[in-house]
């Protein structure tokens, strides 16, 4: 079912510096996650699922390679005629003369004249870089439902981890009475997804007075928010039940990876009712060695696999000579481990080679290892 009424906005820009040099010089929601995806295709596939025709990609930082890949739309299957992904670097100028949004806020309100050529009922807003699957046209549904001027996506999180996002509280009928941002003491564990829906004629007013408020932050939950709540508006949360991984760290992109593992995860890549749209990359079908020792892997095409593999993601074109093992690791695209190496929960950034007889990682370490340069082995 189509959502004309409903545009959608992808807030893309972030930094993404937690995770180091795989964002140096590739935007976060371009890093390649579960095999031959990238993080983008989800929030993507997701709109494509839903009926939502018209996206906008909001990129800012080392957006080369992800307004390439975006601007390609008949992936999603957002190419047809009144549809399409629009790439919209941000057009204001910071103080060190570089083009910046200002915050997630000042995002869209630079973008209100796009917005405003499609003259949509009610806007959509994401984060580019969460993975998960989600039909916005029944968020929109219950959207309606509430008579809302605002729908909030909540998840569930373990209370004593609460604090570590923007906690809806809200009353028995799924009204928000209180919007708290990483609260020392929450009073719920309704976490916020990032994901929005507003009724554009409102928001739009809102936007504009908040471009001309000196003292603003220019973001969703530091300003846009609370002041919807202090003028009495109409806020709901939507909860949503199912896998939902804010990818931002080193650990919890190996976590996302290693998911994919379990034969109960609720992401469901293979699911043919709600596709995962990507590139297509031509690439031979994966080979497995006479004497591979394969344990619980998850191995996507053009793998090479001569050493032993055990409970492990790899992605395209990855090898793994003989001899070699890899055990609770990450390999991206095109990683090449030599003879007699042995990685260990380890995510290994996309065309890494590392060398023979290597030892990378630890069985006993408490976080990942990101191997992100040459490991040099015995010659």
């Amino acid at each position: 079912m189509k959502q004309n009424n409903m545009l959608a906005m992808i807030l893309a820009g972030g930094r993404g510096s937690r995770l180091h040099e795989l964002t140096k010089k590739v935007a976060k929601p371009a890093v390649s996650y579960g095999g031959k995806y990238r993080i983008i295709d989800f929030p993507l596939s997701n709109c494509a699922n839903s009926g939502v025709d018209v996206v906008g990609v909001l990129t800012q930082y080392e957006s080369i390679l992800l307004n390439s890949y975006v601007a390609a739309g008949r992936r999603w299957g957002l190419d047809a005629k009144d549809s399409g992904v629009y790439v919209l670097p941000p057009r204001e100028k910071s103080d060190a003369n570089l083009d910046v949004y200002r915050g997630t806020a000042d995002a869209i309100s630079q973008n209100i004249d796009f917005i405003d050529t499609y003259s949509p009922e009610y806007l959509l807003i994401l984060s580019g870089d969460h993975i998960y699957k989600m039909n916005y046209a029944k968020m929109l549904s219950y959207h309606k439902e509430c008579k809302a001027d605002a729908t909030i996506a909540v998840i569930e999180v373990p209370m004593k981890e609460a604090s570590r996002f923007g906690i809806m509280n809200t009353d028995n009928t799924g009204r928000i009475v209180e919007f708290e941002e990483k609260p020392e003491h929450p009073k719920s564990n309704l976490a916020s997804m990032g994901i929005y829906i507003f009724n554009w004629k409102l928001l739009r007013r809102m936007l504009i007075a908040d471009m001309k408020n000196p003292d603003s932050n220019h973001d969703f939950g530091k300003d846009i928010i609370p002041t919807l709540l202090n003028d009495g508006k109409n806020l709901y949360a939507y909860k949503y039940k199912g896998y939902w991984k804010d990818v931002g760290t080193i650990d919890s992109l190996w976590e996302a990876n290693m998911d994919l593992l379990d034969k109960n995860n609720e992401l469901d890549l293979n699911d043919k009712t709600w596709k995962i749209y990507t590139e297509d990359v031509t690439a031979l079908p994966q080979y497995i060695g006479a004497e591979a020792v394969i344990d619980r892997a998850f191995i996507t095409q053009g793998c090479v696999i001569d050493g032993e593999v055990k409970n492990s993601v790899l992605f395209t074109g990855a090898k793994v000579a003989k001899g070699a093992k890899i055990v609770d690791s990450v390999l991206m695209p095109g990683t090449e481990v030599a003879e007699g190496a042995v990685v260990t929960r380890a995510l290994v950034a996309d065309g890494i080679k590392i060398g023979k007889n290597a030892v990378v990682g630890s069985a006993d370490s408490q976080n990942i290892e990101l191997v992100a340069k040459r490991v040099k082995g015995d010659e």
